[in-house]
Order: structure tokens, then C-alpha cells, then sequence
């Protein structure tokens, strides 16, 4: 697929086939996300995908009652997490940036948008969900403490195609000087 017809196609799931996605896929798609920059090349993001019924099952109790709906024939469920302290941090473990330890939150993002699209070319559907029960989905998965759940994606093939939100005239977000 063409990157901008990739771009401009992409929606967030919330109905999927009772169709499996294979670990050679979710590994490509997963070395996309990796491909993308991070601070110093720190590569923080840290990826818990979920595909067996029992635990999928367990981790989508986690989430509200909307998402549960929105996720309930999803085959994948992948935890999104950053190692904290590594990203926009000095060695000392200072921060080094105005924003503080946002900046790991940027990268994980930059990882998650290379995730998304790679699924969407390779014809399947992701939802990024950012309401969770954090604690549960922690001890459910033994995320260590030093790793931050950042964000809770389903995957899956989809089955509806959602048409996209209106989006802001460009002209509304830029200012050139």
C-alpha cells in the first residue's frame, strides 16, 4: 500500500473477523513499531501481546464496558509499555528536557502510530485504548515496576469499515513565521 493511501485509510477498529493473526505477523508488525526514532536510540517501548483465549479474556476485563464491547471478537490484545527513566533522561537519571519524562511518552507514540499503519497495510485493524485498570493488567501480564503501561491496542482483522472523522482544515493548526 501506498504511505499516504495508508495515512489517509486508517480508522480505529471496533468490530473484528473471528479470523487468527499469525506470530510471523504480529512480529512484523511489531518491527515496524521498532523502526520508528526514539531518544538517543534509547528504545524504550516494550510490547505484552496477549492471543491466548484465557489471558485475552482476563486482560479485556480490564477495560470499560465500551471496550470490552469494542474489543470482544479482537484475536490480540498488545500492552504498550515504556522502560522509565531512559527517555529524555541524562545517565544520572536527571531530565534533560522541559518536558520532562514526556519524552518517552513521545517515542512510545511514535512506535505505536509505525504499529498501526504497518497493520493497516498488511489489511489489519488496530484500536488504541488509553482507560484500563492498570493494576490488574500488571499483575495479569508481570509487567515490572520499572516499565510504564502506556497504551492497550486490540488487533485483528477488521470487520466493518468506518468512515473516517472530520478532521481540522490544515490552515486551523499552522502558523508559519
Amino acid at each position: 500500500m501506498e504511505l499516504n493511501e495508508c495515512i489517509n485509510t486508517r480508522r480505529s477498529i471496533r468490530k473484528y473477523q473471528e479470523k487468527q493473526v499469525s506470530k510471523d505477523t504480529i512480529l512484523e508488525i511489531i518491527k515496524a513499531a521498532q523502526m520508528a526514532p526514539s531518544w538517543k536510540n534509547s528504545q524504550v517501548s516494550r510490547y505484552y501481546v496477549v492471543t491466548s483465549e484465557e489471558k485475552l479474556k482476563m486482560i479485556k476485563e480490564c477495560l470499560p464496558d465500551f471496550n470490552q464491547n469494542n474489543t470482544k471478537d479482537a484475536p490480540v490484545i498488545i500492552v504498550s509499555t515504556v522502560v522509565n527513566g531512559r527517555s529524555g533522561f541524562d545517565r544520572e537519571g536527571n531530565y534533560v528536557t522541559h518536558i520532562k519524562d514526556g519524552f518517552q511518552f513521545f517515542d512510545n507514540g511514535l512506535q505505536i502510530q509505525n504499529l498501526c499503519l504497518k497493520a493497516h497495510d498488511l489489511g489489519l485493524g488496530t484500536l488504541i485504548m488509553g482507560l484500563y485498570d492498570e493494576a490488574k493488567i500488571r499483575e495479569i501480564l508481570e509487567i515490572p515496576e520499572e516499565q510504564i503501561i502506556v497504551a492497550v491496542l486490540s488487533l485483528g482483522y477488521p470487520d466493518i469499515e468506518p468512515v473516517a472523522p472530520q478532521r481540522k482544515d490544515v490552515e486551523e493548526i499552522v502558523k508559519f513565521s
